[in-house]
């Protein structure tokens, strides 16, 4: 049995979180703490498709204390294609864009984490410190945008990784998206958990007033150091709501999301996260309830181990109740919103909320009639 596996066992069994912590701590999962300062996840699991396991340990000749603290490493990724599809029936949009894989952020409770397995890395540690960039991708959609019989529907952004992850400043890659997709008068949805959004009000703006752009905030909790463990390199609450004060003031439509709703830890902010963002001048809001799919069980529970042990097994019981007795549910129409009463009661609380401020009353689908593909020689030029 895993050692997390156990330590949950021991948690929930009379062992308590003590036990629990005791015996992650004796498994060589967790990695000391001044190698991960900074950083969400306190566990570097070796991938699920590594042939070996790897766990880290004293031999007693303190080498650990040399090993070097996790730093955030760059690597240029090269995709034949940058617009990714999908046919999910309870998600909005069938095409996405990701111009990184892996996100700086570290959000401990990240779904995208197990996306790095197939790189041959870790959804721990490495997920946050270990990244991949891709520079072509503004050269890749004008490519992609220009082939014969494409069909112009918003492009979603950010619904894996952040495009507005601190490397960002770097690398601007989610800058020269957006000129390309503004050139073309393409829409375009971003969800963001930065302030660094804002740097690109001007091209956002341009395109908001052609009925082309929108923005997402996910704003989890306004409680700041609860924020800082659990998102150690998103933008503090603060400084989310002010973004979405000035995006709202550019004239560029602007939602929150709710997202994730950790039962027993965030839900009692729904109501208040919605007041705040409306107030900032949020028009639109929804919500996800907190998924753990594959890696980000132990990873989520090692760090609700360190840093809430008292709520450990409260926390725990009520996601189980609402994913039939399991960590989590992949089912679709049931991944995003959970069931059973305790999801029915977080899913009326939100509407009630949304309800009262005027949320999401009004709806306006982002424009696809103003699409331009471009002549079929600017095609030819990027092919070579």
């Amino acid at each position: 049995m895993e050692p997390i596996a156990r330590a949950d066992i021991a948690a929930f069994k009379g062992g308590g979180a003590g036990m629990a912590n005791a015996m992650i701590e004796e498994s060589g999962l967790r990695i000391n703490h001044e190698r991960r300062r900074g950083r969400g996840a306190g566990v570097n699991p070796s991938g699920r498709y590594e042939p070996v396991s790897r766990h880290v340990f004293d031999d007693g000749w303190s080498t650990i204390e040399e090993l070097p603290p996790f730093k955030t490493e760059v690597q240029v990724e090269k995709p034949r294609t940058i617009i990714t599809r999908n046919e999910s029936p309870d998600i909005s949009f069938d095409r996405s864009i990701n111009p990184y894989r892996g996100c700086e952020h570290g959000c401990v409770y990240c779904f995208a984490r197990p996306t790095h397995s197939y790189m041959g890395l870790s959804a721990g540690l490495d997920f946050e410190s270990k990244l991949f960039a891709k520079p072509d991708a503004a050269r890749l959609l004008d490519r992609e945008l220009s082939k014969d019989g494409y069909q112009p529907r918003t492009i979603a952004i950010g619904t894996n990784t952040d495009p507005y992850q601190p490397i960002e400043k770097h690398w601007r890659i989610m800058r020269e998206v957006l000129e390309v997709l503004e050139a073309r008068n393409h829409p375009v949805g971003i969800v963001t958990k930065s302030a660094m959004v804002t740097r690109d009000i001007d091209i956002l703006s341009r395109m908001a007033e052609k009925g082309l752009a929108k923005v997402a905030l996910s704003v989890t909790t306004l409680d700041r150091m609860l924020a800082r463990t659990m998102e150690p390199r998103a933008a503090t609450p603060t400084k989310r709501l002010e973004a979405i004060r000035q995006l709202s003031d550019a004239g560029i439509p602007v939602s929150v999301m709710v997202a994730p709703i950790i039962p027993g830890l965030t839900d009692q902010e729904i109501e208040r996260i919605l007041d705040s963002a409306k107030a900032a001048g949020a028009t639109s809001a929804g919500y996800v309830i907190l998924r753990l799919p594959l890696e980000v069980s132990p990873i989520f529970k090692d760090w609700l181990l360190r840093h809430y042990p008292d709520s450990y097994r409260h926390v725990l019981s009520l996601i189980r109740s609402m994913r039939d007795g399991k960590d989590y549910d992949s089912e679709w129409g049931k991944r995003m919103k959970g069931k059973g009463p305790y999801a029915w009661q977080i899913g009326r609380r939100f509407e009630i909320a949304a309800q009262r401020l005027g949320l999401n009353s009004v709806r306006t689908p982002l424009r696809t009639d103003l699409f331009e593909a471009g002549p079929k020689d600017q095609l030819q030029l990027t092919l070579l």
